[in-house]
């Protein structure tokens, strides 16, 4: 019974990627996208009527978390997805075994350190609890915020993996919570800060460059590390109407919409 349901099921998913395929093949104009709320979908959306004017249109499917976009991107479900930074896709091919590749960087958002129960560094208590991404990137990245906010000290040699364990000194010994990032907003009530990604901190009502106790700096090293980038499956970095996708997200029209939209908490790298 169970090799006839894994038969079955390898018959669906091959058929599934030949009409999906097939489609493509037929000249459909159409472009599927997975991204999250905000800022992304956002961002997608100011670019449609230009894609439109080229003759494509736009779908976009959002979503809450951080890997059912590269799943769905995969398995074929997407054409492309916008969503993630460059060493986050690194780390999801290779836990995954995903071949996925960027093909446009984007924009960068700053990672802020956000008030909890505690509304200024200067007054975190002995044992105060830390909230921090719990995905591998974004909790280093974090942590390195921490770091040039005097908060902790890290083993250089840890990098863009770093994690508590590589913490050498915690003179506040401060607690750390690993949450995933979407719930990081709705953590706060219940600890000192919380080191939250751009795009949920937006969707939570946050902008780092009037609430955050502390940011990274738009001229840093992780601007550049961490901007956030289109991406697709590898042998699609060609296809024209993904080049028509990148081509909008990097147009004038998005700049402006990004700079006045989220003032600061949002910066284009085009």
């Amino acid at each position: 019974m169970k090799k006839a349901i894994s038969v079955l099921l390898a018959a669906a998913t091959v058929f599934t990627l030949l009409v999906g395929c097939g489609s493509k093949s037929a000249g459909s104009k159409k472009i599927v996208v997975g991204a999250t709320p905000a800022p992304h979908a956002e961002i997608l959306n100011a670019a449609k009527e230009i894609l439109k004017e080229k003759g494509y249109e736009l779908e976009i499917k959002e979503f809450t978390d951080y890997v059912q976009p590269n799943l769905s991107l995969h398995s074929g479900d997407l054409d492309a997805n916008y969503f993630q930074h460059t060493p986050y896709l690194d780390d999801f091919n290779a836990e995954q075994k995903t071949d996925l590749v960027p093909i446009a960087s984007i924009h960068y958002e700053p990672l802020g350190i956000y008030p909890g129960k505690t509304k200024s560094l200067d007054d975190l208590k002995d044992g105060a609890q830390v909230a921090i991404p719990n995905d591998t990137t974004n909790e280093a990245r974090a942590l390195l915020l921490l770091e040039a906010n005097g908060l902790i000290k890290l083993d250089p040699n840890a990098g863009l993996k770093a994690t508590p364990k590589d913490i050498t000194e915690n003179p506040k010994n401060l607690k750390f919570i690993e949450i995933e990032a979407a719930q990081l907003v709705r953590s706060l009530e219940d600890v000192d800060i919380a080191v939250i990604n751009g795009n949920y901190a937006i969707q939570g009502g946050l902008n780092a460059m009037t609430d955050a106790l502390a940011k990274e700096e738009k001229d840093s090293i992780a601007a550049t590390t961490y901007a956030n980038v289109l991406v697709v499956r590898r042998g699609d970095e060609n296809r024209e109407d993904l080049k028509a996708l990148a081509d909008a997200l990097r147009s004038e029209t998005v700049r402006k919409f990004i700079e006045e939209k989220y003032q600061g908490a949002v910066v284009p790298v085009f």
